[in-house]
């Protein structure tokens, strides 16, 4: 197995007294009139696993969001790798998976296009493609088990497929912090699976992962931290909570009646993180 890296070297994200990879002071978020949260503050240390979990509508995605600016702040402060977020300029350093692939216009993207579309925020103006960011796209096509559909249309996919196609992109740019909304949402047991095999090695490598889940399924081993929200509040802050009811069972794949079946990812390989170029 090849060795993998992502943007930063793990010794210089995680050392003693090192800026958190995120810090939340006091957030609020409001749409409208409507206070969706209130009073949020927590750090993520570099190198931290965390799990964003509650019920629907509690705030978790928007959490997310505000973490990375893609929503104002109604008051309180974000903060990425120990910079103001207004002022934070190293965004090759973030990788981010929404919870689905959006329209992207009049326009069919190819598979391959979308991944490298992950780069953009590492190149200069008018910059062509290097043959190491080609690589670092390849690489990641064939982390995923897409390699054979590279010049297919992303609408082409299935849902599942599309999930992985936005792992692939955020991977190209070898970022040292990702951020993953609902990435178990809609797709089958084994793209799970897959899933969690790649936090397991993003993890090795030192990088920080905040993920955005209904429940932790089998990234529960992975999870040593996990905030709940609820009311746009953090209730609870610690260890994930133990699942109750139908997932507690024993067997338990944690697919839910909205997945998508995807059949390619039975034969899904280890996924792999690509390697620096």
């Amino acid at each position: 197995m090849s060795t993998v890296t992502t943007g930063v070297p793990a010794q210089d994200r995680t050392s003693a007294g090192a800026a958190p990879a995120v810090r939340v002071a006091d957030a609020a978020v409001a749409y409208d009139s409507t206070t969706v949260l209130s009073g949020v503050s927590l750090e993520v240390p570099a190198g931290e696993i965390l799990a964003v979990l509650g019920s629907n509508g509690s705030g978790k995605s928007t959490l997310v969001r505000a973490m990375l600016g893609l929503v104002p702040l109604s008051s309180g402060s974000v903060e990425l790798h120990g910079t103001p977020l207004r002022r934070f300029r190293e965004w090759g350093r973030i990788g981010y998976v929404p919870q689905r692939l959006s329209a992207g216009g009049g326009v069919p993207a190819t598979v391959r296009e979308v991944v490298a579309s992950g780069q953009v925020v590492r190149r200069r103006r008018l910059h062509r493609a290097t043959a190491a960011e080609r690589a670092a796209v390849g690489e990641a096509l064939e982390a995923v088990d897409l390699a054979d559909r590279a010049r297919d249309s992303v609408h082409e996919l299935s849902g599942g497929q599309q999930q992985r196609v936005l792992i692939a992109r955020a991977l190209a740019a070898r970022p040292d912090t990702f951020f993953l909304d609902e990435p178990m949402a809609g797709v089958d047991a084994a793209s799970q699976r897959a899933l969690a095999r790649t936090v397991t090695r993003l993890s090795a490598q030192g990088a920080t992962v905040v993920l955005v889940l209904h429940e932790p399924g089998p990234l529960e081993p992975l999870i040593g931290r996990s905030i709940v929200l609820s009311g746009g509040g953090i209730v609870h802050d610690g260890a994930p909570p133990r699942p109750e009811g139908d997932c507690a069972r024993p067997g338990h794949e944690h697919v839910h009646p909205h997945a998508d079946p995807d059949p390619a990812s039975a034969a899904l390989p280890d996924i792999e993180v690509p390697r620096r170029g």
